[in-house]
């Protein structure tokens, strides 16, 4: 079997539609779309009482439905595409155990997630997906799949999955709620898992250190979402920052997320009115 499998020929059946990643964060069923142009109270925070707050909550939930089909195999190829060592070209035996404990996690989650999407009244590839975490998960460093998948778009599902576990408690759906908040608690390992491999890889290496940090800011900003996810109460996804401490964060870190956040968000307004002027 091949190493580093190519995005373009992960196997999926007919049920699944592909898009860009710049495609799919446009999509107006999703979370930038809330309360557009509603002039409503509480800005664009994900509440039930936002008009397209259930395509929003069900586009949010099929996300993270393929986004765990990616991490698992994102974890699985780091288990195969590396041979077994301290190299830098290589991944410990215990960095690959865990690997295998997040595939076991990830399996979980989307069986979890199918039962869930239907629960809400989905089917499967009536949203569409896009390979970002994939191939994140095709760096040829494994500390950089660490920091791009594990501790910046794991990261961002712990944003997802608090988001969504509190609206379905104001939603007063208990099903939505305790499956958000099961993954959750997965979610918060797994970047714990990256934050304490990352440190213990690169404890003599602040060369290679820098660059997995580097890696993960540009992942960080780009999955950003144009600002959607940010630290103000209106946002529509919460950073989670309670969750991000157990997950091995400091707060510097969690404050220069934040920051990153903002930005994304200003970049995305001047660029909304370059377009309208």
């Amino acid at each position: 079997m091949r190493k580093i499998h190519p995005p373009e020929d992960l196997a999926r059946d007919g049920r699944f539609f592909r898009i860009t990643t710049e495609q799919r964060f446009n999509d107006p069923r999703g979370p930038r779309g809330l309360g557009e142009g509603s002039g409503r109270k509480g800005g664009n925070r994900l509440t039930p009482d936002v008009p397209n707050a259930p395509d929003a909550a069900r586009s949010l939930m099929h996300g993270i439905f393929v986004g765990e089909i990616q991490a698992l195999e994102g974890a699985g190829r780091t288990c195969w595409d590396f041979e077994t060592g301290d190299g830098r070209e290589q991944a410990p035996f215990q960095l690959k155990l865990d690997m295998a404990r997040q595939c076991w996690d990830e399996a979980r989650h989307c069986e979890i997630s199918v039962k869930l999407s239907d629960w809400m009244g989905t089917e499967l590839g009536e949203f569409s997906e896009s390979t970002f975490l994939y191939e994140a998960a095709c760096n040829p460093d494994p500390v950089l799949r660490l920091t791009g998948v594990n501790r910046a778009l794991e990261g961002l599902a712990i944003d997802v999955f608090n988001t969504m576990k509190e609206f379905g408690e104001i939603a007063g759906d208990p099903v939505l709620e305790f499956c958000e908040d099961w993954m959750l608690a997965d979610e918060v390992t797994h970047v714990k898992m990256g934050s304490d491999w990352l440190r213990r890889l690169t404890e003599t290496d602040p060369e290679r250190r820098a660059a997995a940090l580097e890696f993960q800011r540009v992942v960080d900003k780009l999955f950003s979402l144009g600002g959607v996810r940010g630290e103000d109460d209106d946002a529509p996804i919460r950073l989670a920052r309670r969750f991000r401490e157990l997950a091995g964060f400091t707060d510097g870190e969690i404050d220069e997320i934040s920051a990153i956040s903002s930005e994304a968000a200003a970049e995305a307004r001047a660029a909304t009115s370059k377009a309208s002027a």
